[in-house]
């Protein structure tokens, strides 16, 4: 699945382009709770067509009802009117927060442009397509909209005058080796929104790899690593277990941007590669401090399917800037549980792990 952003933008683009009266909504504002953050965005076509989301789907259903052609014939004006962008708000009463099923005292403020220009739209998703990030400027008074380029990603801001709200390029992820484990991993991080790479130069691993929408390559990982550039949308997980393979290209990762490198393995193999890192490639623990591993959280994965659950969500974690509770890293749970183990106080029973 690609970057939902992008797709929202792709799909109001081709709309305008064709002629097609459209809006574009934009989360600006939100009080207590919200079911999509402020810089969510969705579009709506004159004929109800809709993409994106505001909410759980029930102010979609709103703005259907009230600007588009699905309702012709009924009462209100069922049509997307002209002129100037309007700010309008959903769930100021709590009968309005049950009615359009927004958590309780939930409340946000939607501004809705009418029928965008397409050419700034053409010029937006050609930039994004490119991974440029890039900052829209929404002039309040007449829809008119301005488009430069960001260095990083910043929060939506709107005032009396103007919206100002940031779009980069889809985050990416490149994973090391064609497992089991990967084919997982790859799946969720695809409905996840990221363009996923996998590379992995065996051919008996690459024959039976098969995940639509994922890229395969078969060049060596720090090759791959170096031309896939990893960016401050990016990251990079090793889960081939041979250092062959692995170390070369983590080391890469870690001379980049890339918000998360990490590597699958016990705790004793993620020990043995930080040594041999240290050893053979002159690094310093203080180099190494980006490395994670083991990687995930703790929820007591055994099968690949579930490894890859605690892998994705501790991606996921990182990219959106929550610090996970000490108890959750793996290294620590388990280091915790062989504590247990070996205490004959403790009423439990535990193998003592990797």
């Amino acid at each position: 699945m690609e970057n939902l952003d992008v797709l929202v933008l792709r799909t109001l683009r081709d709309w305008r382009v064709a002629g097609q009266r459209a809006l574009l909504a934009t989360v600006v504002r939100t009080w207590g709770s919200s079911p999509r953050p402020v810089g969510s965005i969705m579009a709506l076509a004159e004929d109800g067509s809709v993409v994106g989301s505001v909410s759980g789907g029930c102010i979609e259903d709103d703005l259907i009802y009230r600007h588009t052609q699905a309702y012709a014939g009924k009462d209100g004006p069922h049509r997307i009117p002209s002129g100037p962008p309007t700010l309008v708000k959903y769930g100021i009463t709590a009968d309005e927060a049950h009615r359009f099923g927004l958590p309780c005292g939930g409340t946000l403020e939607l501004l809705l442009e009418y029928d965008p220009d397409p050419q700034p739209l053409e010029q937006l998703v050609a930039l994004l397509e490119t991974g440029r990030l890039t900052r829209r400027t929404v002039r309040l008074a007449d829809g008119a909209v301005t488009l430069e380029p960001a260095d990083t990603p910043s929060e939506l801001v709107v005032d009396d005058q103007r919206m100002v709200n940031t779009f980069g390029p889809e985050y990416r992820m490149l994973l090391i080796g064609a497992g089991q484990l990967t084919e997982y991993l790859a799946t969720m991080a695809l409905f996840s929104g990221f363009a996923v790479t996998v590379c992995d130069p065996r051919e008996e691993y690459r024959g039976a790899f098969h995940v639509p929408g994922a890229k395969l390559v078969n060049d060596m990982p720090d090759d791959v690593v170096t031309a896939f550039k990893p960016d401050r949308r990016s990251c990079v997980v090793a889960l081939t277990h041979d250092p062959k393979l692995d170390d070369l290209a983590l080391l890469e990762a870690l001379d980049t941007e890339a918000f998360y490198v990490g590597a699958i393995g016990s705790r004793r193999n993620n020990e043995a590669r930080r040594e041999r890192m240290i050893e053979h490639f002159g690094q310093t623990e203080a180099s190494l401090a980006r490395l994670r591993g083991p990687i995930g959280i703790y929820i007591g994965s055994k099968t690949p399917p579930e490894i890859a659950v605690s892998v994705m969500a501790e991606i996921l974690a990182v990219k959106n800037g929550v610090t996970l509770p000490r108890d959750m890293d793996v290294g620590a749970a388990k280091d915790q549980l062989a504590v247990r183990a070996n205490d004959p106080g403790e009423l439990v029973c535990a193998t003592r792990p990797g």
